[in-house]
């Protein structure tokens, strides 16, 4: 039993010296989100990682390196049609590292990042590629129709008889899927099926064309939604959501315009709380400071945005008033980033509660998806008839007026009800909000000064 201790202790002592394979952080999978101009490679992590990234040339190729970890799930295969990622590998490396490269169609640039957890992926490291050279934009002259934005030139808007450009963005994407329904009918399917629909019907009325912000399944920023529409100088911005609450009960429809105080309601101030976070989802700084807007979102109310948003948002409440029920009889607002271009008059649609097992069924139902479409579409006319943008198709001389604009520029040019009604959401005065001119004045276009208290 003497000689037996010291033999047990020596064994004992020679296995924890042994390396620990169990002490490596998991690496459950990958997924890659193709944008049309960009990649973005999800890598699934059991823990926080380190890591480095670095290119290798002929042929171009992206080395991730991952210390102290181990492969237990499949790389996915690269989409043929990804514009920079031709496939994956993994391989071991030193031992204890896991080496992961992207082999590449062409040069690029990266920047990583680890992303926290969230309601639905677990700790994650996340690659952003970009082309090392931008790719060349074809150039439009008057027409944006069937185009998705990564492909516009801007348009001149001092050309006559151009098409009014409608920025249709789908809420949500990659891996940020918005709110999901009891049956897991996911937000950001539905609010892309109905931005195509609105697209396709945009694009068939005469002097009008659409852009999509996001045309497929892939994360698109907050801010950066809002350079897409500024890029393509739209007259119009259209964000569409699905909405969703803790009660299953809530239902309808809501349209919402952006406020720069507080919320018209605590309802509001929760979703825009909730929809703000898709940034933090998908991984953007929102420490990043963008200039224009710093400097724009000062002198809002001193021109006609948030005039015009709010008249094209009550113009979509009422066609969506006679499809069905809506949640506020009323234009909301609320603090959404996606709604501060300083230029472009903007709108949040929520179409429908998905947390609301019947409205779940109906947003997934292509028939009821058509009809949203088509309520967006005819309140979208509407705005445009009452208030076409000097140069578009749609101005016409002293008049020729449109069909369907009498009864709102009746209603603001006699009662002055709905200009009431956004004065005092913004705490201004109606007769600054109409602008120089005697009362029931028409509104100054976007651009032009309102001479709001302060201008």
């Amino acid at each position: 039993m003497k000689t037996l201790i010291p033999t047990l202790l020596a064994l004992v002592a020679g296995l924890v010296a042994l390396p620990v394979s169990g002490g490596q952080t998991t690496i459950k999978g990958a997924r890659i989100w193709n944008a049309p101009d960009s990649t973005r490679i999800v890598i699934d992590t059991a823990a926080p990682v380190r890591h480095k990234v670095f290119p290798l040339g002929d042929p171009d190729r992206l080395v991730v390196d991952i210390a102290d970890a181990r492969l237990s799930g499949k790389l996915p295969e690269a989409d043929s049609a990804d514009l920079l990622v031709s496939g994956l590998r993994s391989g071991v490396r030193d031992g204890d590292d896991l080496r992961i490269v992207m082999d590449l169609k062409q040069p690029v640039r990266a920047k990583s990042f680890l992303l926290a957890p969230n309601d639905t992926y677990g700790h994650r490291l996340v690659i952003d590629l970009e082309p090392r050279q931008a790719a060349p934009i074809v150039t439009l002259n008057a027409s944006v129709r069937g185009r998705s934005v990564e492909h516009l030139s801007i348009q001149p808007k001092g050309i006559q008889h151009r098409d009014v450009i409608v920025a249709v963005d789908a809420g949500h994407g990659g891996e940020d899927p918005g709110a999901i329904g009891k049956s897991g009918t996911r937000e950001k399917d539905v609010t892309l099926a109905i931005a195509r629909k609105l697209a396709a019907r945009i694009n068939r009325q005469p002097g009008m064309g659409a852009v999509l912000i996001r045309d497929g399944d892939y994360f698109i920023g907050l801010r950066q939604r809002i350079a897409k529409a500024r890029k393509v100088r739209a007259d119009l911005f259209v964000s569409i959501h699905a909405d969703a609450f803790r009660d299953p009960k809530v239902s309808g429809s809501s349209v919402f315009t952006l406020s720069q105080g507080g919320a018209t309601s605590e309802a509001a101030k929760w979703l825009a709380d909730r929809e703000n976070r898709a940034d933090l989802i998908g991984g953007v700084n929102l420490a990043e400071r963008n200039d224009i807007l710093a400097s724009v979102l000062l002198d809002m109310t001193q021109n006609a945005t948030i005039e015009h948003s709010g008249i094209a948002a009550d113009k979509v409440l009422r066609k969506l008033s006679a499809l069905g029920d809506v949640h506020h009889a009323s234009i909301q607002q609320a603090g959404f980033v996606v709604l501060k271009a300083p230029d472009i008059p903007s709108m949040l649609v929520e179409t429908a509660f998905i947390s609301n097992p019947a409205e779940e069924k109906r947003l997934r139902s292509k028939a009821y998806q058509n009809k949203l479409a088509d309520s967006l579409l005819s309140g979208i006319l509407d705005y445009f008839n009452a208030y076409p943008p000097p140069g578009t198709r749609f101005a016409r001389r002293p008049g020729e007026a449109r069909d369907g604009d009498d009864d709102l520029q009746s209603s603001l040019n006699t009662s002055g009800d709905s200009l009431s009604q956004i004065a005092r959401g913004y705490n201004l005065d109606v007769a600054a909000l109409r602008g120089p001119g005697a009362p029931g004045s028409q509104p100054a276009w976007v651009g032009q000064m309102a001479g709001a208290p302060g201008g």
